[in-house]
């Protein structure tokens, strides 16, 4: 596409593509608030005279809670998207953050720090819970790809700012400058209309109306707003509950959220970028702990772009086993030079083996694990219940993140840092033997298609285990 192409196609869908740099800004705002303890953390443990004085394990209390408070946030989201909308409740999440920066920023006692870590966590679940809703209802369907994307973008350039930052500046002025997250987000996205997806659904069809003139920056709408207006009736009519996520027609589904839930999260991909400036202080290199820190995320800045090239060409479960496999082979590397370290063995001069390996591990995770998951939950479940898949794998996913990050520190003070990484090295080999044994190909298939290959799986079982019972007789 040439550049001209791509100006004239800004131009025609300016409002849209504005509305979606607007809300995932607030995608970079609570992943700042996620960042921030990789720079934070060696302040308060290393530095002499912190503002505040805190151990090692109450360290790992401070970045974990922020997993708990992420479960709070998805429910909240849930609970409140239909009822209230979808812009209020995203434009209160900036609240708790705002709060969190200034609790921080304050601070003279470790308390402080948990009930802030805790508040963005419950920002981090509710901006999550609703920026893809919000970005997929407003989006023509030219866009809405390019335009979702912009949320690993925003997600990467927060992680990215902290690195970059925080090691520079002080832990006081690192919290304020942290604020300028919920500053342009609230700036930017108070004038931005509501989704006409949700106004129409509660009856506003005049306000829904103009929403949709705004974005489409036409008054040519009717046509599109009465394919909504059917689309909302028959979604209404369709509507499923949770009980039908746990019948037995969904089992193997259901296998499949816990593996990939379970599975994602244990790779290790949390603690690391939690823990990466500690991680990389235990690695001999030029650079210091704080430059291999930019590195990474510069990094996976620029990696984020893979997934939106590669998924629909290539395929869900080709680009899951690739991810797989180099995640395995860079977190390998990183046990065994641990481990070499722990021992005794002179290993200064191969530190760039293990960074090299903790790149090459974030590179892979990107364009597979990263994201694949969320493709293959929204392809294996029906519509109607769908968003209790989606609920089930973010909390199982918070659970485990939560465990990981809190066991990780604890890891890395009594036995080393080659424990965890092992453990990482494990799961992740796992879950690639896991994704190669039972995860079928979605792309192209539809969602008939995708469950007559799942229940294939299970019948398949069900007729293994009534021939091993007729051998036994």
């Amino acid at each position: 596409m040439t550049t001209s192409t791509w100006t004239v196609r800004f131009l025609r869908y300016r409002n849209e593509y504005l509305a979606s740099l607007s809300a995932t800004l607030c995608i970079f705002m609570v992943v700042c608030t996620n960042a921030w303890s990789s720079p934070a953390l060696p302040k308060l443990l290393t530095e002499p005279n912190p503002p505040v004085s805190i151990t090692a394990n109450a360290g790992s209390w401070i970045v974990s809670i922020q997993a708990i408070g992420g479960i709070f946030g998805m429910v909240l989201a849930g609970l409140t998207i239909d009822r209230l909308g979808r812009k209020w409740p995203f434009i209160a999440s900036a609240l708790p953050v705002i709060a969190g920066w200034i609790m921080i920023a304050l601070a003279r006692t470790s308390v402080f720090l948990y009930i802030a870590r805790f508040l963005f966590g419950v920002s981090y679940g509710v901006a999550y819970g609703i920026v893809p809703i919000y970005i997929g209802e407003i989006s023509s369907d030219g866009v809405r790809g390019s335009a979702a994307s912009l949320i690993t973008v925003m997600a990467k350039l927060g992680i990215l700012f902290e690195y970059s930052v925080g090691p520079y500046v002080s832990f006081e002025a690192l919290a304020w400058l942290s604020m300028l997250g919920p500053v342009l987000f609230l700036c930017t996205f108070a004038w931005i209309p509501e989704s006409p997806h949700y106004l129409l659904g509660k009856g506003c069809t005049d306000q829904a109306r103009e929403s949709l003139q705004w974005f489409r920056r036409s008054t040519a709408v009717e046509e599109e707003l009465n394919c909504t207006r059917k689309s909302i009736e028959r979604t209404v009519s369709e509507r499923g509950s949770a009980k039908e996520l746990f019948q037995p027609a969904y089992r193997n589904n259901l296998i499949i959220v816990l593996i990939l839930a379970v599975g994602v999260q244990m790779s290790g991909m949390q603690a690391i970028l939690s823990y990466a400036q500690t991680i990389f202080s235990q690695i001999s290199s030029d650079l210091t702990d704080a430059e291999m820190s930019i590195v990474l995320g510069a990094v996976q800045m620029v990696t984020v772009v893979l997934p939106v090239f590669l998924v629909d060409r290539v395929g869900r479960r080709p680009l899951l086993l690739w991810s797989g496999a180099g995640s395995f082979l860079g977190l390998l590397l990183g046990a065994v030079y641990f481990t070499l370290d722990a021992v005794a063995v002179d290993v200064a001069r191969f530190g760039w083996v293990s960074f090299v390996g903790l790149l090459l591990f974030v590179v892979s995770y990107a364009f597979g694990l990263a994201t694949i998951p969320f493709a293959i939950l929204s392809e294996i479940f029906p519509k109607n219940i769908r968003a209790y898949a989606n609920a089930l794998f973010g909390i199982l996913s918070g659970t485990v993140i939560f465990a990981v990050v809190k066991l990780f520190q604890v890891a890395l003070d009594n036995v080393g840092a080659y424990l965890p990484f092992w453990v990482f090295t494990v799961s992740t080999g796992l879950t690639f033997l896991f994704v190669f044994l039972y995860i079928p190909e979605t792309k192209g298939r539809s969602l008939d298609e995708v469950q007559e290959i799942i229940t294939g799986w299970r019948k398949k079982q069900h007729s293994k285990e009534v021939l091993g019972v007729d051998h036994v007789r």
